[in-house]
């Protein structure tokens, strides 16, 4: 039992840093797209690196959420609703048909 926490611990640890670091990617990738598109079609200004990761926390806010403090609750994507509608089409196409 204290193996498994210890490799959560270990996953954790080396995580951390690869979140941080694709957050700090993610940023340059929208400054880049941004100033690189933006400004040629729609006359808009050239951003900044911190703007960048400004607006992306903004449109984080507005249009994401922060995982599971979110305040709803998803569907569990199992496709156990899928499944049973599957199921009901099979047994409807093992039926003889009436003419």
């Amino acid at each position: 039992m204290e193996q498994q926490q210890h490799g959560f611990r270990g996953k954790r640890v080396f995580l951390l840093p690869l979140m941080i670091g694709a957050l700090f990617g993610i940023t340059a990738v929208v400054m880049l797209l941004w100033n690189a598109i933006l400004p040629a079609l729609l006359g808009v200004k050239l951003i900044g690196y911190w703007q960048a990761m400004g607006l992306l926390l903004l449109s984080r806010i507005l249009f994401g959420s922060f995982g599971s403090g979110s305040g709803y609750k998803r569907r569990p994507r199992n496709g156990t609703r899928l499944k049973e509608k599957f199921r009901q089409w099979q047994e409807e196409d093992q039926k003889p048909k009436e003419e």
